[in-house]
């Protein structure tokens, strides 16, 4: 049961930290140009939708 409920936090936890990075990392996409973002495969709409953020906490 302990292994459970220090498993579930620390999945829980690693999930946050995924979620701020990536609205980091849409910032720094958002500051490309267009044509670079088409090369990437991505929109200013579709990293807008993500969010976004300008620090890393």
């Amino acid at each position: 049961m302990r292994n459970t409920i220090f498993r579930t936090a620390f999945d829980r936890m690693v999930s946050a930290r995924e979620k701020q990075v990536r609205r980091y990392v849409n910032g720094h996409l958002l500051t490309l140009d267009d044509e670079s973002l088409r090369a990437l495969g991505r929109t200013r709409d579709e990293l807008r939708r993500e969010g976004t953020s300008g620090f890393l906490f």
